[in-house]
């Protein structure tokens, strides 16, 4: 991948580098684009095997959360950090606070909060060298760990595609294939549960297939056979790039609606998820529950209520995602990308208008 011809295909505004050997800290802030408001998106922190390959994630995620944002209706633009390390046996105080220090230098421009592999202590430290962070602890004035919105953002996107597919929201007596199994599937798991549907579960890590075991409703099965399993909605909330070319026509579903970011692997495998009969809701659409609770974190107190009702029109985002889609005869990705580009749009030529 050449970088700089990436950046400009995709519209990318800035990708800002980050050493500090004193604490093993090896960072990168991708910044998509901030038409709509400063850059926010989470920090992911995972051990990528190569430079080659954090940059192709951080890049990629940084454009969702553009797009993420921009269908939410928030006031913020796309960014991602991403962290070069293990989680497990990586992290210290000094390299999240040196972390920290890369975050103020952007002065504004990017505002973090967690993502895979960092908690709210992380974020904690973090907030020690810079006032460009959501998602503090409660304890701390801030709204906490955004999961529990995720989930219920994704619960409400899988209501609208039901409604699409089988002419009724209820998701009573469906099964649901989750691959996955942190803080966001958990909470999803406890909406779909109530809501009388069987789940199927699996994770790369033991524990939390135990974890998912003792639910009534799931079934748990090794990591190997969630994309094969008969299930009426497949629910991918681990990491990106599982659907793809050789997933596709493995999947033995009518609906497919999760939490991971960038699900698709490369653009055409929204169309073959079309030409097979399976609705896909876009990714960014449906996790946006966990930035729009930041959102009403950040400039005062936080309104939890406030967030729960904005979260809840996720559904609505949806079903318009596949109205369009519908009547286009476009994939559902390409009909969310055109509505969040169409925003994006309106407000830069609002702003070009004003500067004149």
């Amino acid at each position: 991948m050449q970088i700089l011809e990436y950046m400009e295909a995709q519209g990318h505004e800035q990708l800002a580098v980050w050493t500090d050997p004193a604490s093993g800290l090896r960072a990168f802030i991708a910044i998509h684009d901030t038409t709509l408001g400063p850059a926010l998106g989470g920090t992911r922190i995972w051990p990528h095997p190569t430079e080659h390959a954090a940059l192709e994630d951080v890049l990629r995620l940084s454009r969702a959360m553009t797009y993420k944002s921009a269908l939410a209706e928030l006031p913020f633009g796309g960014g991602k950090g991403l962290i070069m390390a293990d989680a497990r046996t990586d992290k210290t105080e000094a390299m999240m606070r040196s972390y920290g220090r890369f975050v103020e230098s952007l002065a504004g421009r990017y505002v973090t909060t967690e993502d895979v592999g960092a908690s709210t202590q992380d974020i904690e430290w973090i907030a020690l060298e810079t006032k460009h962070v959501l998602g503090l602890d409660v304890s701390h004035g801030g709204s906490g760990n955004p999961a529990t919105m995720t989930g219920f953002g994704i619960f409400q996107g899988m209501r609208a595609c039901a409604e699409a597919r089988w002419g009724t929201d209820s998701l009573d007596g469906k099964t649901v294939a989750i691959q996955g199994f942190g803080n966001v599937a958990t909470a999803l798991a406890g909406h779909l549960t109530k809501a009388g549907a069987k789940l199927i579960v699996t994770d790369i890590d033991e524990a939390k297939r135990s974890q998912a075991g003792e639910l009534r409703t799931a079934t748990v099965v090794a990591p190997s056979e969630i994309f094969g399993v008969e299930c009426d909605i497949l629910s991918p909330c681990a990491l990106g790039a599982v659907l793809n070319e050789k997933s596709i026509p493995q999947l033995r579903c009518e609906v497919v609606c999760g939490a991971a970011n960038n699900q698709l692997k490369e653009a055409a495998d929204a169309d073959r998820l079309r030409e097979r009969g399976i609705l896909y809701a876009p990714d960014y659409v449906v996790n946006a529950g966990g930035v729009i609770n930041l959102s009403y974190e950040r400039g005062g107190a936080y309104d939890a209520a406030a967030a729960l009702a904005k979260t809840a029109r996720i559904h609505d985002t949806v079903a318009q995602v596949i109205a369009i889609a519908t009547q286009q005869g476009i994939s559902t990705a390409a009909a969310a990308d055109a509505m969040a580009e169409e925003r994006i749009a309106a407000v830069r030529s609002v702003r070009r208008r004003n500067h004149a």
